[in-house]
């Protein structure tokens, strides 16, 4: 039988690292405390902790048991504040998106999820690599992405293209009031905002304008998309972005799109692990997320 003294000291040596630490900071010997995990790991049938060097960190078994034993606690004091309100447990769905990452299409994703009374939303952004390294630590459920990273044989990584956005020159309308009628002469003659040379985006901008044989005129350069939709907004420039992130001032008028780059899209991927337990929120959201219109899953 699960009962919340063996929880209580799982819970401690899953936030310490260590069953020397957590037995200490819970006042109890240290074989007191590894034999309540071994007796709490017989209850449940799997290994809730190993070794690495000289400290424990979290097998998917123990992340799952965490998560389960941190929603029994905050019910517990909800219990404690008041008789007269009961809340459900909430689940947790912890996301990763890549520091860039357009907003907006993160809201669209998410969207299934947003004010489930049983869903806890946790969002973490950053770098690619921290987000993959969370995500084989399992601190972290699913990855959003516009950058696939490299799998093999030996990857335990599963991509799923979730969508491929158009992009296009997006400017103020006074901006745009005075521009040329042709795509050449537009990128050779007006003054843009450009994402920065290591992203994908600009690989596939700087490909176009060697095709045309133009050299552009750049007024700015960012490798976030909240920077050049506020650069866009300050009228620095032409900008090359996907109109889904500058969706609310294309709708306000505030921009205005200027013309498409046909050639050019920017994909959004799912990024995952194969894991024994998966959340299975993960797969409502993949689930619900819009077919891409070209290419397929990968």
């Amino acid at each position: 039988m699960l009962n919340l003294h063996h929880l209580r000291l799982f819970r401690a040596v899953a936030r310490d690292g260590t069953l020397t630490g957590a037995a200490r900071g819970l006042n109890l010997s240290q074989s007191a405390v590894s034999t309540q995990i071994k007796t709490l790991e017989a209850a449940l049938g799997h290994a809730l902790f190993e070794r690495r060097g000289r400290g424990l960190v979290l097998t998917e078994a123990g992340r799952i048991a965490l998560d389960h034993a941190e929603a029994i606690f905050r019910t517990a004091d909800d219990l404690t504040a008041t008789l007269r309100e009961t809340r459900a447990a909430r689940r947790p769905l912890r996301v990763g998106a890549l520091a860039t990452l357009s907003r907006n299409f993160q809201i669209e994703f998410l969207r299934p999820l947003i004010q489930r009374p049983d869903v806890e939303v946790i969002l973490r952004s950053g770098p690619q690599s921290a987000l993959l390294s969370g995500l084989e630590a399992l601190s972290l459920d699913v990855v959003l992405t516009n950058l696939a990273p490299a799998r093999d044989a030996a990857s335990a990584y599963l991509v799923q293209r979730l969508d491929a956005q158009p992009v296009s020159l997006i400017g103020t309308p006074a901006r745009l009031a005075h521009a040329p009628d042709t795509l050449e002469r537009m990128l050779a003659t007006m003054p843009l905002i450009l994402p920065t040379p290591e992203t994908a985006l600009r690989a596939a901008f700087d490909a176009l304008i060697a095709r045309l044989g133009i050299a552009p005129q750049i007024a700015a350069e960012a490798d976030d998309m909240a920077m050049l939709r506020l650069l866009a907004r300050e009228d620095a420039g032409l900008a090359v972005i996907p109109p889904i992130v500058v969706r609310d001032e294309l709708g306000s008028g505030l921009l205005a799109e200027a013309m498409r780059l046909s050639d050019m899209e920017e994909t959004f991927y799912a990024v995952t692990l194969q894991r024994r337990f998966p959340n299975p929120l993960v797969a409502e959201l993949l689930g619900a997320a819009p077919q891409p219109s070209r290419g397929s899953p990968t």
